[in-house]
């Protein structure tokens, strides 16, 4: 190593330690400084971004005095499930004057256990009552140890088990009462009496939120109303008072995503608003949609609320019955007789229109009818993608009660084929479908026809809807039964 590297390398290594002993020192200035407490009292005003997937963005905005130069301050009532590496401080008008120097998070809250842990190795003052005369005894013993037990140490002896009450003198720095942040600021704001306004932004998991939605069915199936319910959850371990909500429906992706907590018991507190008057407007946003609630909501720790953020009437829908098939009755000989297929009942619309074309987010749709008695009866449900605005709805309720329908491969040929790499086959089918309502209905019958496939024959004509799907629409007149046949040859 030539003289000019080494002595280059000697002052950029001189020149690294004078900066961590100045760091070091700056930071120990710091934590040996008057702590700066802010609480939920101080706060100016806090929003929630919640996402569907068990996330949060939060942004608490705090009046908060500083001191010119370095400042210890500790945040508390910040959320028990923070992404401690998500948080930024920062100060919401003049960003220029404020920067962080160091943070940490305090989130083992004060417990009584937690409290008996942390004065392992420390005296405690053990007090006994004697119950005969009332009076109270204290006497100090040492902590020795509370694993499986607490172990105490006194002047002449060593007890195990809790002798009477513990009265602890203090309480240590890593224990709070309440989730909290301690920061060290370097401020270069002046006016040292003058509170200013300070902006924690942080994601949290615990906070969520999902769509629920309500369908109900006219007597004719013909025409339904929607009602969007969001239900906000906060398991957050804090609450959060008068906060600006928003909802935001999409899918974002997330590195090394945390998995979904065990749902713990909490507290079912529903509070609703009129659907009539609560429908929400929505916003694009990236790729997202965002659904601003129209006023600030208390949303505490354990709680499930719901609001409506949409509604809608008189949706013009169809209900269809579909019998769908598969594609092994083609490529193979089907031994059984006969077999019994369930018809699937669907009911679509399109979202555009009236109250609708608005953005439906994910979730479950439960549908209801009432009956000529005017009983409100649950009929089915089905789960909703993302639904952007004039995109077809449909949703699959149950299967038909009166409408049966018996498959029956009636013949089944191998034939030769020119290619040796290709099978040929040749296969007849007979579907029989019945309808015991009182009212003729329309069934859809689906068959998924593997490879390449040309009818030979048919009783009712098909469409080809799709390179492997051949579709029939099949009158069925009431309480009357009829043949679907047909006969295809396949190649694959």
């Amino acid at each position: 190593m030539n003289k000019t590297l080494a002595r280059r390398l000697t002052i950029y290594i001189i020149t690294l330690a004078g900066l961590i002993i100045a760091a070091a020192i700056s930071l120990q200035a710091a934590f040996a400084a008057t702590e700066i407490t802010t609480t939920r009292g101080d706060q100016a005003e806090i929003a929630l971004s919640l996402y569907q997937h068990d996330l949060a963005l939060v942004k608490d905005t705090r009046h908060i005095t500083l001191q010119h130069g370095l400042n210890r301050l500790v945040w508390q009532e910040i959320s028990a499930r923070i992404k401690p590496q998500t948080a930024w401080l920062s100060h919401s008008e003049r960003p220029e004057l404020l920067q962080t120097v160091a943070q940490h998070f305090n989130l083992n809250l004060l417990t009584p256990q937690q409290l008996l842990e942390s004065h392992t190795g420390k005296p405690v003052t053990v007090i006994r009552l004697n119950p005969a005369t009332g009076d109270e005894h204290k006497e100090t013993a040492t902590v020795l140890t509370t694993n499986g037990g607490i172990i105490l140490k006194f002047s002449d002896r060593i007890e195990t088990g809790m002798p009477g009450r513990l009265a602890f003198s203090e309480i240590p720095d890593g224990l709070r009462d309440k989730p909290a942040m301690t920061a060290v600021l370097d401020s270069q704001i002046t006016r040292h009496n003058k509170p200013q306004p300070l902006q924690l932004t942080y994601l949290s998991h615990g906070l969520s939120w999902q769509a629920d939605y309500i369908l109900e069915l006219d007597q004719q199936d013909r025409q339904a109303s929607l009602t969007g319910m969001a239900t906000l959850t906060n398991q957050s371990g804090i609450d959060f008072h008068h906060a600006r909500i928003q909802l935001i429906a999409g899918d974002i992706n997330q590195v090394q995503p945390a998995s979904r907590p065990v749902a713990k018991q909490f507290s079912r507190e529903l509070e609703s608003m009129s659907a009539a008057a609560a429908d929400i407007d929505n916003t694009a946003h990236f790729e997202l949609h965002r659904y601003p609630l129209p006023v600030k909501t208390t949303l505490r720790d354990n709680q499930s609320q719901q609001v409506a953020f949409m509604s809608a009437r008189a949706i013009p829908i169809e209900k269809q019955f579909i019998l769908t098939g598969q594609n092994h009755y083609y490529s193979g000989h089907y031994r059984h007789a006969e077999q019994k297929q369930a018809v699937d009942t669907f009911i679509k619309f399109r979202n555009n229109g009236g109250e609708l074309g608005v953005p439906l987010p994910a979730g479950i749709i439960r549908a209801y009818k009432r009956d000529q008695h005017n009983d409100l009866h649950f009929v089915g449900e089905d789960t909703l993608s993302h639904t952007p605005g004039n995109v077809m709805v449909r949703l699959q309720l149950g299967q038909a009660f009166d409408i049966t329908a018996e498959k029956k491969q009636i013949d089944f040929k191998k034939i030769p084929s020119p290619d040796p790499n290709t099978r040929q086959f040749e296969t007849a089918h007979r579907i029989t479908l019945s309808n015991a309502k009182k009212e003729a209905v329309t069934v859809i019958v689906r068959e998924p026809v593997p490879g390449d496939w040309r009818m030979l024959s048919e009783s009712h004509p098909h469409q080809k809807i799709t390179a492997n799907t051949a579709e029939w629409r099949i009158e069925l007149p009431a309480e009357r039964d009829t043949v679907l046949a047909f006969r295809v040859l396949t190649a694959l």
